[in-house]
């Protein structure tokens, strides 16, 4: 099962891995379709459709795929309450999480502070 975006799946924790790994930036929503996810994924097509953030990897995990336990028990992530749990990797790490709405500013200003 995959959620109704249009951007790239992620389904298993190695495709997760693999990608993470061979690209610099990397944003991962994780979530459902659901009121607080549904706008972060518009903000992420929005900007994967604008050419301005091509160096980005825009994708998405279903947060009730097992496989999502590797989003859903990172440190990082272990006091969010709210989905979507959104995930930014540089170069193979985390450098930022957050969780719950967030608007196409947010986003993008997240972007360019670490990114």
């Amino acid at each position: 099962m995959t959620l109704d975006t249009n951007l790239k799946h992620f389904s298993t924790a190695a495709e997760l891995e693999e990608i993470i790994n061979s690209s610099e930036n990397v944003m991962v929503c994780c979530g459902r379709m659901g009121p607080m996810c549904v706008p972060v994924y518009g903000a992420m097509e929005e900007l994967q459709a604008s050419g301005d953030y091509d160096n980005v990897e825009f994708r998405d995990m279903l947060f009730d795929n097992p496989e999502a336990s590797v989003i859903r028990n990172l440190p990082e992530c272990s006091s969010f309450r709210g989905l979507p749990f959104t995930v930014y990797y540089k170069n193979g790490k985390v450098v930022k999480a957050t969780s719950s709405i967030q608007s196409k500013e947010q986003v993008t200003e997240i972007l360019d502070e670490i990114l």
